[in-house]
Parts: C-alpha cells; sequence; structure tokens
C-alpha cells in the first residue's frame, strides 16, 4: 500500500505509474483539495494534470493539523509499504510526518520525501517549480533560438523527478526482499534536471562554452535537424554515424564526392562547418517534394520525422489511446509507454476529492 501526501505533479506521476502497476494508493488531499485539481477543465470538464497523474487512485480528506485525523494518517503509515510526499520544504516533519521517525514506528516502510532543491544547501528552503528548475538548471539557457532561451513544452522537471522517485522506490522494495527493511529515500526537482544536463554541463566544462541554441538542430551532431522541402515542409534528418554520412551524400544527395571533403569529414568537422553543410543540404531539399524526399531516406535508411504540431499527434497513426474514467465522464488519455503483452491495460478510475473516505475511515476504525 503506497500513502501519498501529494500535490501538482512530481509525486502525483510517481504514484499513478505504482498504481497502474496494481498497487494500492491512497492520496491524502486538504479540503480544497489538491490544487491541480484546478489548473484547467479541459479533460471533460476535469484538469487535464490531474486526471493524467492521478488514476487508479483513492482520495481522503484529511487535515493533519487535527489530531483525530493526524492519528488516522498514522494508522495508516502503519500498514504502509511506502508514503511519499512532496509538500513544502519542511512541512511534512512539522505536521508530524518526519520520515525517520515513521520508520522507527514501521521499520519495513519506504518513504520518499521530494523537494524542489534536496534537503541540504543553501536552497533547501526554497520553493520551486518546473519553470523555475528549467532555468535554474541551465535547461532554458540551451533550449530554444538562438534568440533567447526557452522553456521546454511539457513539465520536464517534475516528470524526471516522479521518474527518478518511481525508479528508486521500485529499487527499495526490491533491496527489502532481502534486507526486511525499508529506506529513506530523498528526490529533487534540481538533482534530477541536472543528472539530464550532464552532457552539455561537460561540454561546459571541457570547452568553455556551452552547446549554443540551435534552434531544431543538435548542437554537436550533424547534419541533425530540420530542413525545409520544395513545399515549405519540414523534415528532421539524423545521420548519427559515418556509414550513413556516406549512404546519405551517395543515395539521398546525390553527392558522392561530399563523403571526402575535408570540411565534413568527420562529425566534428560537419558541426564546425554546419552553414556550409546546410547550404549542401539545402540546394538539393529544396528541389524535392517532401513525398520525394521521404522516398530517397527511405531507401537510404536514413532516420527522418516530420515537424508535427499536437494536432497531427493527435491523428498520428502510431499514437495508442486508452480511457480513464472521470467523475465528469470518460476521457481519453495517451496509453501508458510500457505495455505487458499484446493488450494494453486498462487505467483505473481517477478519484473525486475525498470519494473513499468514508471508506477508509471506517476502515481504520477498528485499528484506533
Amino acid at each position: 500500500m503506497v500513502i501519498a501526501l501529494e500535490q501538482a505533479v512530481a509525486a502525483p506521476f510517481c504514484t499513478s505509474r505504482l498504481a497502474d502497476a496494481g498497487a494500492r494508493v491512497i492520496k491524502i488531499e486538504r479540503d480544497e483539495g489538491d490544487f491541480a485539481r484546478d489548473y484547467d477543465t479541459v479533460a471533460g470538464g476535469e484538469s487535464a494534470y490531474f486526471v493524467w497523474v492521478n488514476r487508479g487512485k483513492e482520495s481522503i480528506c484529511l487535515d493533519i493539523k487535527k489530531p483525530e485525523d493526524a492519528s488516522l494518517l498514522r494508522r495508516m503509515l502503519n500498514d504502509a509499504d511506502v508514503f511519499i510526499q512532496n509538500l513544502g520544504p519542511g512541512a511534512a516533519a512539522r505536521a508530524g510526518f518526519d520520515s525517520k521517525e515513521l520508520r522507527e514506528a514501521n521499520p519495513r516502510l519506504i518513504t520518499v520525501d521530494i523537494t524542489g532543491y534536496g534537503e541540504i544547501g543553501p536552497y533547501r528552503d526554497m520553493k520551486a517549480y518546473d519553470l523555475l528548475v528549467q532555468c535554474e538548471s541551465g535547461l532554458a539557457s540551451i533550449t530554444g533560438a538562438p534568440e533567447q532561451p526557452g522553456r521546454v513544452g511539457v513539465s520536464v522537471c517534475d516528470i524526471a523527478c516522479g521518474m527518478y522517485a518511481h525508479a528508486g522506490i521500485l529499487e527499495a522494495l526490491i533491496e527489502r526482499e532481502a534486507s526486511g527493511c525499508g529506506k529513506s529515500l530523498t528526490v529533487s526537482l534540481f538533482d534530477s534536471l541536472a543528472d539530464w544536463m550532464t552532457v552539455p554541463l561537460l561540454h561546459q566544462e571541457a570547452t568553455g562554452e556551452a552547446p549554443a541554441r540551435v534552434g531544431l538542430n543538435h548542437p554537436s551532431i550533424a547534419p541533425y535537424g530540420s530542413y525545409a522541402c520544395s513545399g515549405g515542409d519540414q523534415v528532421v534528418i539524423s545521420i548519427q554515424n559515418e556509414r550513413e554520412w556516406t549512404h546519405f551524400c551517395e543515395s539521398v544527395l546525390a553527392r558522392p564526392d561530399l563523403t571526402d571533403d575535408p570540411l565534413y569529414l568527420t562529425n566534428m568537422a560537419r558541426c564546425e562547418n554546419r552553414p556550409e553543410l546546410d547550404r549542401e543540404i539545402m540546394r538539393v531539399f529544396s528541389m524535392l517534394t517532401k513525398a520525394e524526399l521521404v522516398q530517397r531516406l527511405s531507401l537510404a535508411k536514413i532516420a527522418f520525422g516530420a515537424v508535427n504540431s499536437v494536432a497531427d499527434l493527435s491523428r498520428h497513426p502510431q499514437l495508442r489511446r486508452t480511457s480513464v474514467a472521470t467523475s465528469s465522464g470518460s476521457v481519453d488519455l495517451v496509453a501508458p509507454p510500457v505495455r505487458a503483452g499484446a493488450s494494453d491495460s486498462r487505467l483505473q478510475a481517477v478519484p473525486a476529492l475525498n470519494e473513499h473516505g468514508a471508506v477508509i475511515r471506517r476502515e481504520y476504525q477498528d485499528k484506533a
């Protein structure tokens, strides 16, 4: 059983994936509910974020400042396998739910504290949200067009943190099978994105410069980016090694002489001479329709993709969908990425606020 004192995205993302796998997840909410319930109403009257990361859970409203509700939560935690919380810095401990003390009462408990910047260091008491951490971690500085930094268009800090928490919990559960003991896990949004920033960081420290913002191009691999066809359609191509570069020159560009040109002999050379390389590519691409270019790329076994809109994703032939029930009706979601067997698993319902409160209170009444 998983007890989640959670809000927003990072912790709910983690626990929703545990619920998808069959765990019983009890979500503790304030009387006004997780504030993510009110982000918008685009999912059939429900919040898109809330529906996405809260399926399959039970909801109970507790005021943990009240002795009776705090006592109920402690009884629940005595039965729990996992306790995860992402309240403000220090809030859970101040309310009497310090992770160390909880594990003393229940040695098999795995506790997970999600924070913005970690539990030590000068930023430990700072509030943190996704865009703030995208900026603090340097991600925004390498994202976007050359003219200005940009935000990654989804909540990558929250998602990364939730994924790391999920992996950590699974590892701790495996370890508990051997040791019989739970453990304390801490995961921060900043640490999660800092890990994802390893490659730009190594470039910065080795050369004194971070990868430049290059829009729809890869900063350290070329050609790897978006190019326009004759009709204006954009196609992204990716050359990953010298064998592919040779095939690309011979079969797509019909320019085998470029493979031995000193300007393009290695990937580093192609990156250093990217403007000249792009001109050579555009001389050919600008004369081809998208269909003609795709045919050449396919025959040469060169990786490519379209620059799609979200509307294009909605009707993409590869997109798998599934539905989830909410109190406002059924909502179509993207199917979970991991498949077990040939069929997609069915998602459990998104709970209404305090939907399971009375049942859970009765369940633990006898354990008072």
